[in-house]
């Protein structure tokens, strides 16, 4: 063979490997989501609503708990946006910075919709796939607990939780996380029922490898793309739930705060003609579900296999 002959027979499998290379799932999928405006757009405002949260009241120059004296009880005259006072978004009708007190605010709704989302992720995932691996009867008894738990009013449940055990953080997280799992564990049920009789996992289960490990390795890796997806649009589902409860007066409790008890907070303000009090929590709030929102639709159509 001629030297030409090898360097074209070189440079045709070099082009083969790139193109191998460039149709991996990941690599498609992670081409498709940066390809998607509105996902990009909502990935950055993610991003920014973020760094304001923790990292806001570093440029502030009131924390969350300060009073200003100043604006105390005459806060619709003096207590409007301003720069020169330091008072970037306004104060409340006690003096204290919205600016601090949005940005600690925005911070603890985060928390709540990562960390209830992560509870149910996590929760959800691991009941769905036993159950639809194990199938049989183990599957129907798990399946109808679920059902059960279904049928109890989610929010009834988590008032009643703050109620009895006290209004916390903690306590949300727990509440909000422990009984959102319901619908992801359906979700991954129905997948793993798909899954568990694909080639891998009755070659993983002819050589002996113990269901455990079939589903730590196996089950759950190739649910990642569809637990990420629903992961995205559960967490403004939480922010809501916790937003909601919050305006009723049951969530985070004082010096602590939320979007949804500033909202709450903001609705009386306007009553005194503060409409800055209720305009920048709902600002935030809108633009963070919105942000959530634009990602979790970009990762389903990314990671639609019909799509690609």
């Amino acid at each position: 063979m001629s030297t030409a002959s090898l360097k074209m027979k070189e440079l045709g499998d070099a082009l083969a490997a790139a193109e191998v290379k460039g149709r991996s799932p990941w690599v498609d999928a992670r081409k498709r989501f940066f390809k998607n405006k509105a996902a990009v757009a909502g990935l950055v405002l993610l991003f920014l609503v973020t760094l304001f949260a923790f990292f806001g009241q570093k440029f502030g120059v009131w924390n969350n708990e300060d009073l200003d004296f100043d604006v105390m009880g005459v806060v619709a005259e003096k207590g409007m946006p301003s720069i020169a006072n330091g008072h970037y978004f306004g104060t409340d009708e006690l003096g204290r910075d919205l600016f601090a007190r949005v940005a600690q605010g925005t911070r603890i709704s985060l928390l709540v919709g990562v960390v209830g989302t992560a509870i149910s992720v996590i929760v959800g995932t691991l009941y769905g796939a036993v159950s639809g691996y194990v199938g049989g009867r183990t599957d129907q008894i798990m399946m109808r607990i679920v059902d059960i738990l279904l049928a109890i009013p989610f929010m009834f449940v988590i008032i009643l939780l703050l109620v009895m055990f006290g209004r916390s953080i903690i306590m949300l997280f727990v509440g909000i996380g422990l009984l959102s799992w319901l619908n992801m564990a359906r979700i991954v049920r129905g997948q793993t029922l798909s899954l568990k009789h694909k080639e891998y996992i009755e070659a993983a289960q002819a050589t002996g490898v113990p269901g455990w490990k079939i589903i730590l390795r196996h089950i759950v890796p190739n649910l990642l793309g569809i637990v990420a997806v629903y992961a995205t649009l559960l967490v403004p589902e939480m922010i809501l739930t916790e937003s909601f409860i919050s305006f009723l007066g049951l969530g985070v409790q004082e010096p602590l705060t939320s979007l949804g008890a500033l909202i709450s907070e903001g609705t009386g303000g306007m009553m005194q003609g503060m409409t800055w009090q209720l305009t920048y929590p709902l600002i935030f709030f809108i633009v963070t579900l919105y942000a959530f929102f634009f990602v979790g639709d970009g990762l389903r159509d990314a990671l639609d296999p019909k799509d690609r």
